[in-house]
């Protein structure tokens, strides 16, 4: 956040289109910042820009052009605190024997490359801010990655999709280490059962049949709780990291486990 001495913090958030995305953009310029909400959408982009004052940057995480145009401008118009790497899906509910290759594929290389790329092209951007900041004792800059709970367990039918979520968790453990002793901070949120208006249509190919079941007989989380999460973390004192927030719904005990007493 901004204070008098200071411009605002900027940040960059991916999958911003809509679901966790869009609601941290609102949330994140609610709170102060300076907020760059990049996805492949650009007409929804654009109407979250004029809705919010954000700047819309139209990205396909898949594509390496297209990151490194984005890193490109993001470092020509005032450098970059920090990223949200949100930017992510589930394609498909298969069994290990009848999993779709593609669908893996597509899956790993949305959720661990897209965020790979994205991470690998703003980090000299972050470091720069962080020491312009003041370094070690000074705001510093972060790296949020939103995985899931598929990240901290397995279920069946999951296989890709956790494998995937694993491969993303690894990913931002990883670089925490690696990062040891700098002024980046790299803070994992992972998000259980979330009612978005795209994930679980998305991953059964439209059967709003099915994905509307996904969340029958309990109270699932919303993206403003996910949202939330994240503005406290970007929130808290330049030496505190929060490593890791799991955020279920309150019926969710694991994610083969939900309780579905219709409250």
């Amino acid at each position: 956040m901004s204070t008098t001495s200071e411009p605002a913090r900027r940040i960059l958030v991916t999958g911003a289109s809509s679901g966790i995305g869009a609601a941290t953009v609102r949330r994140l310029r609610a709170e102060g910042y300076d907020v760059v909400g990049a996805a492949r959408r650009a007409d929804r982009l654009e109407a979250l820009a004029a809705e919010t004052g954000a700047e819309a940057f139209p990205l396909d995480v898949t594509d390496q052009a297209a990151v490194d145009a984005l890193v490109a401008h993001l470092g020509e118009t005032g450098g970059l605190d920090g990223v949200v790497n949100n930017a992510g899906g589930a394609f498909g509910l298969d069994r290990v024997e009848d999993a779709d290759v593609d669908q893996w594929r597509h899956m790993y290389e949305l959720n661990v490359l897209g965020t790979l790329r994205v991470t690998q092209g703003v980090l000299p951007l972050l470091r720069a801010s962080a020491g312009r900041r003041g370094g070690a004792d000074g705001a510093g800059a972060d790296v949020v990655v939103v995985t899931s709970t598929a990240a901290h367990g397995a279920y069946e039918g999951g296989s890709g999709y956790t494998a995937a979520k694993h491969g993303e968790r690894m990913l931002s453990t990883t670089l925490r280490w690696e990062l040891a002793g700098e002024p980046v901070r790299v803070v994992e949120i992972a998000p259980g059962a979330v009612a978005t208006e795209e994930f679980s249509l998305v991953r059964f190919d439209g059967d709003a049949e099915k994905a509307a079941a996904v969340y029958e007989g309990y109270q699932p989380l919303v993206a403003d709780d996910i949202a939330d999460g994240i503005a406290y973390a970007l929130t808290r004192p330049p030496h505190v990291n929060l490593d890791l927030m799991v955020i279920r719904p309150r019926a969710q005990v694991h994610n083969s486990k939900i309780a579905r007493t219709g409250i």
